[in-house]
């Protein structure tokens, strides 16, 4: 069996371990980003995330108007948020799962 890291990094964060339930980061759909600048944008700044990867993502957002890109631990989804948006991306604010 393979685990993805959202598995494991849920795992690491779920209840009972003393850092408190996951958050999520989550990209919006907007009109002055292109897919390819998504993919790389994802895959420059999320562990595990390949180009091909973050134009699965890029077509999430864009059928849906925003997808969840990562889910783990706070200190590290603050990060991954202020990376994503300083590459640009509209970013919706950090929620717990």
């Amino acid at each position: 069996m393979t685990t993805t890291p959202d598995v494991i990094e849920r795992r690491k964060t779920g209840e009972g371990t003393g850092l408190g339930p996951p958050w999520r980061v989550i990209v919006l759909n907007d009109d002055h980003n292109t897919f390819e600048g998504v993919a790389r944008s994802l895959a420059a700044v999320l562990p595990g995330v390949d180009y091909r990867q973050g134009m699965g993502f890029a077509n999430r957002i864009h059928k849906s108007g925003q997808a969840i890109v990562w889910t783990g631990h706070q200190e590290l989804a603050e990060l991954y948020h202020e990376q994503l948006a300083a590459h640009g991306l509209t970013m919706a604010p950090l929620e717990q799962a």
